[in-house]
């Protein structure tokens, strides 16, 4: 019988990731994400259902998602679909959950933390980098053109993977 357990899901998370230290001393973080499930009922009207999943990113990849991750974040999570059971009080629990293989941040740490301004929330904005063309010199040649816009493009990302 053949099999394939493979999950994708876009979603927001609805509390900020908790790193851990497993007794093997691998890195783990939890992430609780909410994943809206859209569908029109009998009488045609549109529902949305948010969905709860819980998350296990191991490995190089749980201090990172620590570290940009927050509540609210939108991310991408690609791994397999686990099932756990347990015991509380006497009666079995039961409950889905995903081990990620790999989360995918959907929106920068810059946008998380920064305000409508475009500057740290809080914080006055930073005065941007308007560089003016070199006057020519009698004794210079003439100055190269400035550079192109993308030499300054503050909301460019510089993550470490």
């Amino acid at each position: 019988m053949a099999s394939y357990n493979r999950v994708i899901l876009v979603g927001n998370l609805t509390a900020d990731p908790e790193l851990n230290t497993a007794p093997s001393g691998n890195q783990v973080c939890e992430i609780r994400m909410a994943v809206n499930n859209r569908y029109k009922n009998a009488s045609g009207e549109w529902i949305e259902k948010p969905m709860y999943i819980d998350v296990s990113v191991w490995g190089n990849q749980a201090p990172p998602c620590k570290q940009y991750l927050s509540k609210g974040s939108p991310v991408l999570v690609e791994g397999k679909l686990r099932y756990d059971t347990w015991e509380k009080e006497g009666q079995k629990r039961y409950k889905h959950s995903i081990t990620a293989d790999r989360v995918q941040f959907l929106s920068s740490p810059r946008q998380d933390q920064m305000g409508a301004s475009g500057a740290p929330s809080g914080a006055a904005a930073p005065p941007k980098a308007n560089p003016a063309p070199a006057k020519p010199t009698a004794s210079t040649q003439p100055a190269p053109p400035p550079p192109s816009s993308d030499a300054f493009d503050d909301e460019k990302d510089d993550l470490p993977f």
